[in-house]
């Protein structure tokens, strides 16, 4: 069940209310499923959309491997997975996530590192070295194989299972093996020739994702970034009513872009106070090594390789005549342990907030970011209202740790391909290809409650002076 409140603060006359905030924390209790579904929203579909999105298959190249555990040894299936991109094109990953199991047909969305695990693992650039020098970004497999020292050869099960079992070893730091020989010497190989390299760009994003300013004003730049050729820049769903135009910084209206083109909202000067979208849609391929992760605490992957897909980006535009005008948006933050909310301040007087129990001012012209502390698994759902009928909300669940960096985390398995109970650990059983399970914590659409936690609520507050009286 929901459960919520909300939180104002009011700073002298005339002070106006700026944000009401529900904050939910996540339990298990079966039942949920419908509830959580029904939660999403566009804003929560915007806050997402920045690359590609795309759902999970399931294995589909593999072999075994072992892992060597605490309570026992367990023979689980290791190698690509693969995904279908919303808009079209496909995607092949491998998991970074060994512990924590595979929801069937979870939606995952393109991330950065500082996103999952991956930010706070200094293995990170080595599993994209691992990546970039494996299959299938290597697909002539005998070249591979000598490479490797392995006079018998290659299959592409070896290959994938090899390489699965390399990137467990960083992305987990897990005792495990690859059982065929030739797969577990690809799997040496690649782990000690492992450098490490950087963390690659965003197939696309816009930056920055929220705007604001006042009528009459080019509100913006928000900036392209994108390594596609060129893409299809699309206007407010209701600009033919409202009057609002994307344009160029010189005022013309723009229907494409490229990397570095820098769009603005054109907002007619009589427009009342209020908000509108842009969505910048592109076909290229996702650079190898882009993060991918769930809103559903399903098992994080990372890419492999990448055939000609959609991607797409959103950004947001907020203007009032006068008074603060704030424009919001937010990440996850996991380095630093929590949710990063972003406040713009592009109105002419100051934007103030408490945060849990602290205050924050943001003059008018500034931008400030600040981190909302979460722990591991916890579900959140923040609705941040505003001045003249603003409203941004943020939701998902913190999964920020593999399970084997967990404080008395157990490994989870369950058997393929469709949802079952946990295995005992001496048996073999299928981690990597999993359905969602009642037994999984806080899966969120599997069996999940959200409540509200006493006092952590976000309280926003705008400080309109000269405005009308109480």
């Amino acid at each position: 069940m929901f459960s919520a409140f909300s939180a104002l603060s009011v700073r002298g006359r005339g002070a106006a209310r700026l944000a009401a905030v529900t904050f939910v924390s996540g339990l298990l209790a079966a039942g949920a499923t419908v509830a959580v579904a029904d939660t999403a929203s566009a804003d929560e579909a915007a806050q997402n959309q920045r690359g590609a999105t795309a759902t999970i298959g399931g294995l589909k190249t593999y072999g075994d491997a072992v892992i060597h555990d605490t309570a026992g040894d367990l023979r689980v299936p290791a190698g690509l997975f693969e995904m279908s991109v919303e808009g079209g094109g496909t995607l092949q990953t491998y998991c970074v996530d060994l512990y924590n199991p595979t929801q069937k047909d979870a939606k995952y969305h393109e991330t950065d590192w500082s996103g999952t695990s991956l930010g706070a693992n200094k293995g990170a650039g080595k599993i994209r070295w691992i990546l970039q020098n494996s299959y299938p970004q290597v697909n002539d497999l005998a070249a591979l194989a000598a490479k490797a020292g392995i006079a018998s050869g290659l299959t592409e099960q070896d290959a994938a299972a090899g390489t699965q079992v390399a990137i467990w070893r960083y992305s987990d730091h897990a005792d495990v093996d690859a059982v065929d020989p030739q797969a577990e010497k690809l799997a040496d190989y690649l782990e000690k020739s492992a450098r490490d390299v950087v963390e690659p760009a965003a197939s696309l994003t816009l930056d920055p994702p929220a705007a604001s300013g006042h009528p009459g004003e080019l509100l913006g730049p928000v900036t392209v970034h994108t390594n596609a050729a060129g893409a299809t820049v699309t206007p407010p769903a209701d600009a033919a009513t409202s009057g609002v135009r994307i344009v160029g910084k010189d005022g013309r209206p723009v229907t494409s872009a490229s990397n570095g083109s820098e769009l603005y909202f054109d907002v007619p000067e009589d427009a009342a106070a209020g908000s509108a979208d842009l969505t910048v849609q592109a076909s290229t391929t996702v650079p190898v090594g882009r993060a991918f992760a769930s809103e559903s605490r399903s098992q994080t992957q990372i890419l492999a390789g990448s055939s000609e897909s959609t991607v797409a980006a959103a950004a947001s535009a907020t203007w009032a005549k006068e008074g603060a005008v704030p424009a919001l948006s937010a990440a996850r933050n996991c380095t630093e342990g929590g949710l990063d909310i972003t406040a713009v301040n592009q109105g002419d007087e100051e934007f103030g907030f408490e945060l849990m129990g602290t205050e924050y001012a943001i003059a008018a012209g500034e931008t400030r970011t600040v981190t909302v502390a979460l722990q591991e698994d916890q579900a959140y759902d923040f609705t941040i209202t505003g001045p003249d009928g603003l409203a941004k909300r943020f939701t998902g669940v913190f999964d920020c740790r593999t399970r084997s960096s967990e404080t008395g985390a157990s490994t989870q398995t369950l058997s393929e391909p469709s949802p079952a109970t946990v295995a005992v650990p001496t048996t073999d059983v299928n981690l990597a290809e999993t359905g969602g399970s009642a037994t999984t914590p806080l899966i969120a659409g599997t069996a999940i409650a959200l409540v509200v936690i006493g006092g952590a609520a976000l309280v926003l507050t705008g400080r309109k002076q000269n405005r009308a009286q109480d």
